[in-house]
């Protein structure tokens, strides 16, 4: 019997995974890949059940005679380890970034001799219903909040991205690139005061209360799936930070972060321009404690922001810090730096990780924006954050058109660099 290669990256076994089973038998006995958890986060579906669940629903299909676990999106290996005579897709890769998954099917083939054969992609309401079923459960609250200590078990660094919107919340959620034989994404969104206050035209001094900021993260959580992460400034007086975590629990938020810093929020890239007063750690402490003790789950991570190397304090105050507010209970750790040069976080990272091998690290690259991400991962980093460069471009690019418009009295010299109407529809999902 010749045979057959399929792969399925789903939670879920509706008639479009049928219907390429069936078709699949026609050639040869079938072999199913499944992606395994890491894999499927690459492939931006991330899995709901355990891979174990999903090898099962194969299965019990009856129609598999052999599953398999597929651990890269590229089929390199699992071609050369089964050297199948077809692999059987449907159609749907044709388009979009999946076509390099294609382009690597096609390739391995050649070099081997097998034949690609696609199968006309089924989408009719049962299938839509389905799928749009399976994203929502993403969504919830319950799925939602876990996914980012999931995430830092399964990937090398947890890329994030700012969001101050619902708009830019799918921009984090859709965006898919190739990038060398790969395809990459976010993996998850950051929720800034300083951004969420510039979107309202408001200074970044904690001026946007709580109850405003529940509503940015309502309207980015309407419209997306992937773990938020919410810059919590200060945490306020320990009484309301325990009341807020809660809430942002309760709400599918995953983690919040907080700096030890007291008095009016000044933006930490200021350093020692302006006034800015550093919490006692014994205060700190207490507030991460207070806010540890009131939450209801073991997923919600309350991680601690230090500003000792911004507010030049030095390195073993930093260190001091961060290893007393593990001791109280924190989640993980964000060291802050304003210098051009990334040493001083290297640093830090290396003294820390010789004591803590397990506590995530946080590190957010603004202004020593040169370091990559794989050189943060081999640091020792768990979670980069980019934090304001979508609002960053947004800013300058609206001002040029309004500029150009009054220039010009007219629109025809700015609509080369507007996006179509018709991208934007394709980036909203219609119900």
């Amino acid at each position: 019997m010749k045979k057959v290669y399929t792969c399925f990256c789903t939670d879920v076994i509706h008639e479009g995974h049928m219907n390429i089973l069936r078709e699949a038998a026609k050639y040869g006995d079938v072999y199913v890949g499944v992606l395994s958890d890491e894999a499927m986060v690459c492939f931006n579906r991330f899995p709901t059940i355990s891979l174990e669940e999903r090898m099962q629903l194969v299965r019990d299909t009856g129609l598999a005679k052999e599953v398999l676990v597929q651990r890269d999106i590229m089929y390199d290996r699992v071609i050369d380890e089964l050297r199948p005579d077809y692999v059987v897709h449907g159609d749907n890769w044709k388009e979009g970034p999946e076509t390099v998954i294609r382009e690597n099917v096609v390739s391995n083939l050649n070099r081997t001799g097998g034949e690609l054969i696609e199968i006309p992609y089924t989408y009719n309401e049962r299938v839509k219903r389905i799928d749009d079923q399976m994203r929502e459960k993403l969504a919830m609250p319950e799925f939602r909040r876990k996914r980012l200590r999931q995430l830092i078990r399964m990937r090398p660094i947890v890329k994030t991205l700012e969001v101050h919107s619902g708009l830019t919340g799918l921009i984090a959620e859709k965006t898919i690139v190739e990038s060398g034989g790969m395809l990459d994404q976010f993996d998850a969104m950051w929720i800034s005061s300083l951004c969420d206050s510039t979107a309202k035209g408001k200074p970044d001094i904690e001026l946007v209360d709580m109850s405003s900021r529940i509503r940015t993260i309502d309207d980015v959580m309407d419209v997306t799936t992937k773990p938020i992460i919410l810059d919590g400034d200060t945490g306020g007086l320990v009484e309301h930070f325990v009341y807020n975590v809660r809430t942002l629990e309760r709400m599918g938020v995953s983690a919040v972060i907080i700096e030890d810093k007291t008095g009016l929020k000044k933006n930490s890239l200021f350093g020692t321009e302006v006034e800015q007063t550093q919490d006692s750690i014994e205060n700190f402490c207490e507030k991460i404690s207070a806010g540890k003790k009131a939450l209801r789950t073991e997923e919600f991570m309350i991680i601690a922001r230090i500003e000792s190397l911004i507010l030049e304090r030095g390195m073993e105050d930093a260190l001091k810090r961060a290893f007393a507010y593990v001791a109280a209970g924190a989640d993980g750790i964000m060291i802050h730096s304003r210098r051009k040069s990334p040493d001083e976080i290297l640093e830090f990272c290396r003294l820390f990780r010789e004591k803590d091998g397990q506590t995530p690290i946080v590190v957010v690259p603004t202004s020593y924006n040169s370091i990559t991400e794989e050189e943060l991962a081999a640091a020792g980093v768990n979670i980069v954050i980019y934090a304001n460069q979508l609002t960053r471009s947004a800013f300058p690019a609206m001002q040029n058109t309004a500029i150009d418009i009054l220039k010009n009295h007219r629109a025809l010299e700015v609509d080369s660099r507007l996006m179509p109407f018709k991208d934007i529809i394709r980036l909203i999902d219609e119900l």
